[in-house]
């Protein structure tokens, strides 16, 4: 898969987009604290309930991290998170979770695929604003318990594996589709955008191609068809 490079960015260009990430990562940081809060009370099992708590308040304390370099560079985090509740509002509306189930195979795909388009974000944007983006988006410890605890369900329930697949596909052109909007927004400016590579492919296309490749590769790894 073609990589893309990392766009030039002029200095106030870059202060920009690196405000608008901010706005972006916190927003969808606190639905996701809201959405697993609130999803915990269908856990089968207290064991399940406790690690998706815990996941939420792991979600919670990136929301505050966020909002701290927002408000260090003289921002107010709400005017920053503004521009994207609508989307990410209707993003969750048009993908309640059916069941428990459901809801940690959401927070699978939609929290990866959102990682992955935070990082290419990020590509030519400032080394501390890359790291921030890395350390809200390390969620080894949080996908490896929702991996665990999906290939379990599925192994107790092989019935659920058709039921999944189907969902992390419509998962999947839900985050993508909302990952093009924000594209196209023209909140990031040149921040997503580069020349064209020497194969001749528009960037954007190669992104989403590797948003693509990357989600196939962990529903594989659920043994499921994405």
């Amino acid at each position: 898969m073609t990589e893309l490079p990392p766009p030039t960015l002029d200095d106030a260009t870059r202060a920009r987009a690196e405000l608008a990430l901010c706005g972006l990562m916190a927003y969808r940081e606190l639905t996701a604290f809201e959405r697993l809060s609130s999803d915990a009370r269908f856990s089968p099992t207290i064991i399940d309930r406790v690690a998706l708590a815990r996941l939420a308040v792991h979600e919670f304390g990136h929301y505050e991290r966020v909002v701290e370099v927002i408000t260090s560079r003289g921002a107010e985090p709400t005017d920053s998170m503004e521009p994207f509740v609508a989307s990410i509002d209707a993003l969750h509306d048009r993908t309640r979770p059916g069941d428990w189930y459901e809801s940690l195979m959401k927070a699978h795909v939609i929290d990866s695929v959102s990682g992955d388009f935070y990082v290419a974000i990020s590509r030519g944007l400032d080394p501390d604003v890359r790291g921030l983006v890395q350390e809200v988006q390390a969620l080894d410890a949080q996908n490896q318990w929702l991996h665990e605890r999906l290939q379990e369900a599925l192994a107790e329930d092989p019935r659920l594996a058709s039921r999944l697949a189907l969902w992390g596909r419509r998962l999947l052109g839900e985050a993508l589709t909302q990952a093009r909007r924000i594209a196209d927004s023209g909140l990031f400016n040149d921040a997503l955008i580069t020349e064209a590579d020497e194969a001749g492919e528009e960037p954007l296309g190669v992104l989403f191609a590797q948003l693509v490749e990357n989600h196939s590769r962990r529903m594989a790894a659920l043994g499921l068809t994405a």
